[in-house]
């Protein structure tokens, strides 16, 4: 008798065209409209899956997992991964993936974008003109701060801290400092135009600071009022990572009272919900969380978490070989010789 087909969750819309690849191997149980599933949902949907297709919205932790005991493997769509337990995923064997590389050149644009957009003011300038109060040219109006030949500072050197720095050092002459967990190799800096500093230097000298690290309970909160404080009055802060890692409200704070001059957020500590402090702001520009929001960006990141699920899974050409796990467990039963079999046995 032929063994049973894997049962898959697909949690939100994505790519049809793509999420059709595991129909071939899989049973789809894919969500056909966005939709905000609470965690007793995320349970139930997750309770005869094998397998499942997250985005960032969807929180699986060790309450999920006690009730899904057949899954081995749930692909994120994301670089970040905040919204998984890694430990309580390892303690019950189920792989878990995420999709990095394909996202970088494109968040890296956004990040940039965002500094010129806030350190230029166009946010602000545009509403101000669509507002009908350009009666004028004035030599004063809307004076913002020089992008060119500035300092670039960057917390957090990845893959993106790096393709940030690449535009600043290379495109606009900027003098790019970061600070890491870990320095770069010497020839990887040098690629880059950066140089180390540790993280008081880097707030205290960063005209245009971007925040690019992972969030974990170590970072939350690393820019507080005490870090906002050793910044220039005169910087932007570009946060394009996870909100969590800003104390929002001493942003607005030091925003409101010229303590800072700008600031660009793609990310949120409570998105969707955006603190009506920050909207009340004229000088802080706000995106919807839209980093890696190019099509051709976003249809790769689907391809590889399709990729990395039925790698997962012990199907398709990757058989046992997801590309890019992020669980200590990094292959599965069949190369490995340990997890679940298809049944959810271990």
């Amino acid at each position: 008798m032929a063994s049973q087909r894997p049962r898959v969750w697909v949690s939100q819309p994505l790519f049809d065209d793509i999420v059709d690849q595991l129909a071939a191997h899989c049973d789809v149980d894919a969500v056909r409209e966005v939709t905000v599933h609470a965690p007793a949902d995320v349970a139930a949907a997750l309770r005869e899956a094998d397998g499942a297709l997250v985005t960032l919205n969807e929180r699986i932790g060790a309450a999920e997992l006690a009730q899904a005991p057949r899954l081995r493997a749930v692909a994120n769509v994301g670089v970040g991964y905040n919204n998984l337990d890694i430990a309580a995923l390892d303690a019950a064997g189920v792989i878990a993936t995420n999709t990095p590389d394909v996202l970088t050149e494109t968040t890296a644009d956004l990040g940039f974008a965002l500094l010129m957009a806030a350190a230029r003011r166009i946010s602000e300038s545009e509403r101000w003109l669509r507002e009908g109060q350009w009666r004028q040219w004035s030599f004063s109006t809307m004076l913002g701060a020089d992008v060119h030949g500035s300092t670039l500072g960057i917390l957090g050197m990845g893959r993106i801290g790096q393709a940030i720095a690449r535009r600043g050092h290379h495109g606009f002459g900027m003098r790019v400092l970061y600070h890491n967990r870990s320095r770069l190799p010497e020839d990887v800096e040098r690629g880059v135009g950066a140089r180390y500093v540790d993280l008081d230097t880097l707030l205290a000298q960063a005209d245009h600071l971007l925040l690019v690290l992972p969030y974990s309970p170590a970072s939350h909160h690393i820019i507080d009022a005490a870090a906002l404080a050793k910044m220039k009055p005169t910087a932007t802060l570009v946060n394009i990572a996870r909100g969590g890692l800003v104390d929002e409200l001493a942003l607005a704070d030091a925003l409101a009272h010229g303590r800072l001059a700008a600031a660009g957020l793609d990310v949120y500590e409570e998105e969707p919900q955006v603190r009506p402090e920050l909207l009340a702001l004229r000088n802080v520009v706000l995106t919807p969380h839209i980093g890696s929001a190019s099509l051709a960006t976003r249809r790769a990141m689907v391809q590889l978490a399709v990729d990395n699920l039925l790698a997962a899974l012990d199907l398709g050409p990757d058989a046992g070989r997801p590309a890019t796990p992020v669980t200590a467990k990094k292959t599965t039963g069949a190369i490995a010789g340990a997890g679940k079999d298809a049944t959810g046995k271990r």
